[in-house]
Formats: C-alpha cells, sequence, structure tokens
C-alpha cells in the first residue's frame, strides 16, 4: 500500500494494525530484507497518521483558547498563533496529498549534465549540484554521490547521486528539466554576459520488489581509473565501471567505491531504475515528465531561469513563480517552486 493520494483514514489505520500484526509474529526477523520492507511500509503509514492525529489535538487546544478569548486577551494571543500554527500543519499535510504518483513516496536518484559551452556550462552544473545536495541537507535526506566526473578547468562533466528520505522522488521529480543561468562570467576576461544550460534528470529508486530483467548479454562493461576526488586507493586501480543497455543505449557509470564488484552492483541499481522509466514511457505510449526533460539542452526549452545579472531573479516557467534572492535559492531554497508546481499539476 502507498501511502501517497487520496487520505483514508479508515483504511490507513486498518493497514497499520495489519502491519503491527506482522511485526509481533514469531519469526517476523528470519528474513530481514522483507522484515525491513515491512518497517519501511510502517513508517510511510504512520507518519501522516500521527501529522493528521496530532493537527486534531491542535485544533481542540485552539477552540478552547478561542472560548477562553472573549474573556481574557492572553487566551486571545495563544488562540492566534494556535490558528497560525493548524494553518502550516495543514499545508504541509495538503502537500504530501499531492504526491499520490505510485513511486513518490520514494528514493531518488538525481543526475546532473552541462549543456554546450565548455567550462562555463560545466560550472553552472556544478552550481546545480550544490543547489540540490544543499536542499537534501535542508530536509535532513541521506545523499550519496556515486558518480562524479570533473570538468576540464572546472565544473563538473556530469554527477549521479541517490536521495534517501520520504518523498524525495515526488518533490525531486519537478526538478527534471533544463536550467538556464544567466551571469557575468567568471571565466571572460573581457567580462561579458553568458548564458549557460544544464539538464537535470530525476529518476525513482526501483525497489527489489519491481521486476526488472536485465540480460547480461545486453551488457557492455567497461572498467576505468576513476578521476577527482575519493583518495588514492580509488584512483590506484580501474575500480570504476560503466555500463552500457545495448538494447536501449542507456549508459550509467560508478566510481565511487574501492570494489569494482561494489561499482558495478551500484550501476546495476542505476539501470534497473532507468530502465523502469523507459517502461514506463512506453506503457503510457506518451511522453512523461522524464521524456520532456529530453529536449535540446539550450535556449527555449528551459524550464526555470537564474539570473543574476542585468538584475536578480529567478523564473519557474512552468507555473510563473519568481523569487529575488537568487542567492538563498542557489542555497538549496526550492521548496516554493516545487510546491506550486505540485498544486497546479496535481
Amino acid at each position: 500500500m502507498r501511502s501517497g493520494g487520496t487520505f483514508d483514514l479508515p483504511t490507513r489505520e486498518k493497514r497499520l494494525a495489519e502491519l503491527d500484526e506482522a511485526a509481533a509474529a514469531p519469526g517476523f526477523w528470519d528474513n530481514s530484507e522483507a522484515a525491513q520492507e515491512t518497517l519501511q511500509e510502517r513508517s510511510l503509514i504512520n507518519g501522516p497518521l500521527e501529522a493528521w492525529r496530532k493537527l486534531g489535538a491542535e485544533i481542540e487546544d485552539a477552540e478552547v483558547y478561542v472560548e477562553l478569548a472573549e474573556e481574557e486577551q492572553d487566551a486571545a494571543t495563544e488562540a492566534e498563533a494556535k490558528i497560525r500554527e493548524i494553518d502550516e500543519a495543514l499545508a504541509r499535510l495538503e502537500l504530501e496529498r499531492l504526491l499520490g504518483g505510485e513511486r513518490d513516496p520514494g528514493n531518488a536518484i538525481l543526475t546532473v549534465h552541462p549543456g554546450a559551452g565548455g567550462t562555463e556550462a560545466q560550472d553552472w552544473a556544478d552550481m546545480l549540484l550544490r543547489m540540490y545536495l544543499r536542499w537534501c541537507e535542508r530536509r535532513g535526506f541521506k545523499t550519496e554521490m556515486i558518480e562524479h566526473q570533473p570538468g576540464e578547468g572546472g565544473g563538473i562533466k556530469s554527477a549521479t547521486f541517490t536521495i534517501n528520505g520520504p518523498y524525495s522522488y515526488g518533490y525531486l521529480k519537478c526538478e527534471a528539466g533544463v536550467h538556464r543561468l544567466v551571469r557575468i562570467s567568471p571565466f571572460d576576461s573581457a567580462a561579458r554576459r553568458h548564458t549557460s544550460f544544464a539538464s537535470v534528470f530525476v529518476f525513482p529508486e526501483v525497489e527489489d520488489d519491481v521486476e526488472i530483467e536485465i540480460d547480461e548479454s545486453d551488457l557492455r562493461i567497461d572498467t576505468y581509473r576513476a578521476s577527482g576526488a575519493g583518495g588514492q586507493h580509488v584512483n590506484k586501480t580501474d575500480s570504476a565501471v560503466r555500463l552500457t543497455h545495448i538494447p536501449t543505449g542507456i549508459v550509467v557509470a560508478c566510481q565511487n567505491e574501492r570494489s569494482q564488484h561494489k561499482n558495478k552492483a551500484t550501476a546495476l541499481k542505476v539501470l534497473r531504475a532507468r530502465l523502469y522509466e523507459h517502461e514506463m514511457q512506453k506503457k503510457q505510449e506518451q511522453l512523461d515528465e522524464l521524456q520532456k526533460t529530453k529536449k535540446d539542452i539550450a535556449w527555449g526549452s528551459q524550464i526555470r531561469s537564474y539570473v543574476l545579472h542585468p538584475y536578480r531573479m529567478v523564473k519557474d516557467h512552468r507555473t510563473g513563480v519568481e523569487a529575488g534572492n537568487t542567492d538563498a535559492v542557489l542555497d538549496g531554497d526550492l521548496d516554493q517552486f516545487i510546491e506550486e508546481y505540485l498544486k497546479q499539476t496535481s
């Protein structure tokens, strides 16, 4: 049972009771993998339930303060504060209700690629990478870099990392697309204004219960020496792995582990996620949000513009949301863009 979609309290409470009964049964931990999946589902269901129960208690407290407000000024002040808290909590719960996709409650895999433009675009891709890592940090999500290719002269050629946290895919899928930067180039000695592009792809982390068959004969496996950060042991051997899925042309790479075996296992995990998205597109027989991002990484295809000169503004072209504090946005303050996109598309 997924925890996204319409909030059906009786159904969720019934499912929570079933999971509690399963967890209390003898031999529950005999299959540790299945036990972890059960506990993860319980956590996804119980979180919203607890939030709604807490909200109900706060509403009851607010009603008491409202009754007392006619006689005491302090009670009126408390009532106003409680009502503000309830409004904020209700807005958060309403946002989570919008995350009703099958994979929305799960983890995500995010990839950043620069567009044409050499160092300028590579630096912009690196700025985007930092922005999303900071957003994850603000949320308390755990991240792991699995592929990082430094650019020549600065920035990155590509980067891929996983995000582990509730609804991380549901939120970050809103960020898939082309992102445009306008600024005075730090790499131009004449200090001219430049426009750069980079693309963001977001995939759901596919659970083991989803059958995605990968035939070894369909794979081309290349090993190479890792580049960039990672320590001397990473860079001394050909431990990095690149997988090419020949039927679809999908390519994934991993270089963050010392062990070639571990890197291959992680690359296969990312490949499964990519193939899952590929299959979903075929079944739907139409372009989904991921396919829409596969435009040229250039003018006219961007979902959002970040302007640092001659004025400072970030504008989402899908929703019309604008923000003047560009530094805060580039430091991970993305919630206003994500929330409005979810509201307009759900």
